[in-house]
């Protein structure tokens, strides 16, 4: 295998490096690495894998472009919007390096095709953000004997590790052999996430790859931890190699089942929480108001009532509707005495209706009926731009 003559200059600054070098950059350009996920992680990962030259990229993610996407998915663009994430990433990436051989598959990653998708490539990212998948690609990457390079991000830290690397690199299972709780598991909508902590990752991903192929990896196991507001921001902490009695990669116990037949999903604790949906039930008819009951009392009753949202400070800043108090959700539980002393009947608002009827279930208890009506905003202002006002913020 030889480079083409403008590689030399494309390539030039990164092959006189000590230990890179031409036989650096043929590795590369034989190499074939799998993306799973062109988000946050995934965006930043492609582009420098495919600035540096390596000869195949697979693109593996189903979802479709959104606008709330482009504020940390740098390969995605306003004109994409709509466009299958793996199909709008291999168009960036071309219009990077033409020459690269990239294979953009729009399908869901499962337990039925896991191993034949990512049986063709020597390296597997995984840039997803669930646990159901985080443990199949794992188990995946250790039936198929590749590294994973495994990265996450929420709100101001991010975390990168490579499984099953060398000959006794732990996977996924054996740091964690039992899932978090699927309501303990925030997505980046319900927690937040600044972008350039995603970039971060997945460049360190792209990075952790690189050194793998060319062979300036350590290939010493480890977990670095990252923290925006950290000081250092970088962590790392040595990890142990795998464990015999790893269900996955162990020796001395009884391995996983076929990977094809393993519900991970279940596995994890069944679906995640639809959040909205579960803002929109009714509930009890005397505990719970939609938001059209809610815009008359607005109108009739404003000053009669007592109006709180339990987001928090920062989502309050965001937007609000007016006469409401800011009351976070941790606060009202921690004390919810402190909202007794008025007889005004209180109306609860959050985001999606979910932590306005915890709020709202707290001071009912407080108040052992004592009278009263204490309701929440079924929905939230989701709901409430939706059916009442269009021009609120959604955010």
């Amino acid at each position: 295998m030889q480079l083409a003559l403008d590689d030399y200059t494309r390539y030039g600054r990164q092959m006189i490096l000590e230990g890179f070098g031409l036989p650096g950059q043929l590795k590369l350009q034989a190499a074939s690495i799998a993306v799973v996920g062109a988000g946050g992680l995934g965006c930043p990962a492609l582009q420098y894998l495919a600035a540096a030259g390596v000869g195949r990229i697979g693109i593996i993610d189903h979802d479709i472009v959104e606008i709330s996407n482009l504020q940390r998915q740098i390969l995605h663009d306003e004109s994409k919007v709509g466009m299958p994430k793996a199909e709008s990433a291999a168009r960036a990436l071309k219009q990077i390096n033409s020459r690269l051989k990239i294979d953009a598959i729009t399908q869901a990653l499962l337990p039925e095709n896991a191993v034949e998708l990512l049986a063709p490539y020597d390296i597997i990212l995984d840039c997803t953000d669930n646990p159901p998948t985080r443990y199949l690609l794992s188990d995946t990457a250790v039936a198929l004997r590749k590294p994973l390079v495994s990265g996450a991000a929420q709100k101001l830290e991010g975390q990168l590790c490579t499984y099953n690397l060398g000959q006794d690199g732990p996977c996924y299972r054996c740091l964690f052999p039992i899932p978090p709780s699927r309501e303990l598991v925030g997505t980046c909508e319900e927690t937040g996430i600044l972008g350039a902590v995603t970039g971060i990752i997945g460049n360190l991903q792209a990075l952790e790859a690189i050194k793998i192929i060319t062979g300036l990896h350590e290939q010493q196991p480890s977990l670095l931890l990252f923290s925006a507001l950290g000081s250092p921001p970088f962590r790392s902490i040595k990890l142990r190699s795998r464990k015999p009695t790893c269900p996955a990669c162990g020796t001395s116990a009884e391995r996983v089942e076929e990977i094809k037949d393993i519900d991970y999903v279940q596995f994890c604790g069944g679906a995640a929480p639809d959040w909205e949906s579960r803002g929109l039930l009714a509930g009890e008819a005397d505990d719970r108001i939609t938001v059209a009951d809610f815009s008359k009392i607005l109108e009739t009753r404003r000053d009669h009532v007592t109006l709180l949202d339990v987001r928090s400070p920062a989502e309050f800043s965001i937007c609000s509707l007016p006469g409401f108090t800011n009351v976070p959700l941790n606060e009202l539980t921690a004390n919810p005495s402190a909202h007794l002393s008025s007889n005004k009947d209180v109306y609860f608002i959050c985001r999606l209706g979910n932590d306005s009827q915890i709020a709202a279930s707290c001071l009912r208890d407080a108040r052992q009926d004592s009278g009263g009506v204490v309701k929440d905003v079924i929905g939230g202002l989701r709901a409430w731009t939706r059916h009442v006002d269009p021009d609120f913020p959604v955010y």
